[in-house]
């Protein structure tokens, strides 16, 4: 068993037959779930019943912050969504100890086709949002590419993806909050109204109010994206043509770029049609016996280093391009399910791709989450894109983790807890790993403070659904904390209802596990470890 302990003999099946409980078991629930949840959406979109219910689902959130009120307060307040609910591995065991909301907010309640907006509560997912939107020809200006990520948490924390280095981070594009505060009073904000609150929110963990709905920015969209794939064998070459796509005057629409080794990866440049053109095929990537996406995107690379020269093209529809990741959740079910990508299992059962991240969560016993906290990196840091190459070198010698994401972003220079240099905006680049490290002499916590370090003295950022070792100092240094201590110390019984945000995301704080092991990955230990992963 490779070095890893279990108790029981379910435990000892859940960890070495991971794989069998989840095509056997998860699959099959996740695709009940899917279907009801679709439908159910569905439904109550068409029936326009959701902004009926809202204002009733607003005063109960308001009911249980005022029994809160007049009780003796002891506890801080939280939201009541269970931890393996959330897409973020962090355990969050203050929620054990906190006085849990329920907050009951699963539905989009509007679509302004003339405004080109929508609102919507904090538990829709992006996925339901795109299905809802795609009829009407509209889009979210930018779509995070996982399914199951909710507007609340993308608010909350952050979201980026491959229109951001056009339309910026996930916050930018929202127009208006409503929140539930500590003294039980329902806000909206905005630029015009209570704007330092609507700045200060993004980022906020939940330490200022309760999210009860947002109104977000749309695009009108197209049928397809049509999507460029550059190969590069060169890092350095590869970086400046990243750049360069990314400052330009007219960008394309969409830009990310995958790495598959330090010195070798693919960058794709995408943009919206109506049609698709003579100069490529056509490739539904998102149905469901389609070969993983990263998987089509590392062929690109290797047909290119067998001599293969010229941008290949592709025409691929719209909705299917935004959850391209969805299906392998980007590359870590080939951890999971190590034959998912072969064709014979993906006619046989790729419809019913992928499991529930919930459900993962819900069926890991303990000695896979110990496993998972010392022997794996799910990391999304955030640099000045200047400082790409010399990030990949760090990456690399700290964790050795490949593929790496490459995605470009605007930060635009507002009031908030992110910093820009000078000037209107400035484009950062962020830095996605999630795998198992090779690195030789990887440590969990000192590698990744090394990483840290790096990211801090280059004046970038770290996103905070992941572990984050950092001093409260150190992070104070990472983000911008004036205008959130000011909101803190005015806005009523926010102090005593809320920890700081460093009280929820720091590792020190929100796990059981605290300890530093040192890894030694094999080949054949690293893949019979991570049949149990998640």
């Amino acid at each position: 068993m490779s070095g890893l302990q279990t108790e029981t003999l379910a435990e000892y099946i859940l960890v070495e037959y991971r794989w069998i409980v989840v095509i056997t078991a998860l699959l099959p629930m996740s695709l009940l779930w899917k279907i009801w949840s679709t439908i159910r959406n569905y439904v109550v979109f068409k029936m326009n019943s959701a902004p009926k219910m809202h204002d009733k689902k607003v005063k109960e959130v308001q009911s249980q912050i005022k029994r809160w009120l007049a009780g003796d307060r002891k506890t801080k307040l939280c939201t009541a969504r269970p931890g393996w609910q959330a897409m973020s591995f962090r355990q969050a065991l203050y929620k054990k100890t906190f006085t849990n909301i329920n907050v009951n907010l699963v539905d989009v309640l509007e679509v302004d086709t003339t405004n080109l907006t929508v609102r919507c509560e904090p538990l829709v997912t992006m996925g339901q949002l795109s299905r809802t939107l795609e009829p009407l020809g509209l889009a979210l200006a930018v779509v995070p590419e996982l399914d199951q990520l909710t507007v609340g948490g993308l608010v909350m924390g952050t979201g980026v993806e491959t229109s951001s280095h056009i339309h910026g981070l996930f916050q930018h594009i929202c127009l208006q909050y409503e929140l539930v505060l500590a003294d039980g009073s329902v806000v909206t904000c905005s630029e015009k109204e209570n704007p330092d609150l609507f700045y200060a929110v993004p980022w906020s963990y939940g330490t200022l109010g309760f999210l009860t709905s947002v109104v977000i920015q749309l695009v009108n969209a197209k049928k397809f994206v049509r999507l460029e794939y550059h190969p590069y064998t060169s890092l350095s070459e590869l970086s400046t043509r990243f750049r360069q796509e990314a400052l330009k005057g007219q960008p394309h629409d969409f830009i990310e770029a995958l790495l598959f080794s330090r010195d070798s990866g693919v960058l794709m440049t995408g943009d919206m049609v109506d049609e698709v053109g003579a100069d490529g095929k056509m490739n539904p990537i998102g149905n469901w016996h389609s070969e993983w996406f990263f998987k089509q995107v590392m062929r690109h690379l290797r047909n290119w280093e067998r001599g293969t020269r010229g941008a290949a093209v592709e025409y691929i529809p719209l909705r299917h391009y935004y959850h391209r990741h969805t299906r392998s959740l980007f590359w870590e079910l080939q951890d999971i399910i190590s034959f998912g990508n072969n064709p014979m299992f993906r006619y046989l059962f790729g419809w019913l791709m992928p499991p529930e991240v919930s459900l993962l969560k819900l069926t890991q016993p303990e000695a896979v989450a110990k496993l998972y906290d010392r022997a794996h990196v799910i990391q999304d840091m955030l640099v000045p894109i200047e400082t790409l190459e010399k990030a990949i070198d760090c990456f690399h010698k700290e964790f050795e983790v490949y593929p790496i994401w490459l995605c470009p972003f605007k930060v635009f220079n507002r009031p908030g807890q992110l910093r820009v240099s000078s000037g209107d905006w400035q484009m950062f680049v962020d830095i996605g790993v999630y795998g198992v490290p090779k690195a030789e002499g990887f440590e969990t916590v000192p590698s990744t403070r090394r990483v840290e370090e790096f990211v801090i003295k280059n004046k970038g950022f770290q996103m905070l659904y992941a572990d984050t070792y950092t001093t409260l100092e150190e992070f104070r240094q990472m983000f911008d904390h004036t205008l959130y201590d000011k909101l803190r110390n005015t806005l009523p019984y926010c102090k005593e209802a809320f920890p700081e945000i460093y009280g929820k995301v720091n590792r020190k704080m929100t796990s059981g596990y605290h300890y530093t092991v040192k890894t030694d990955f094999g080949a054949c230990a690293k893949r019979s470890l991570w049949r149990g992963v998640f």
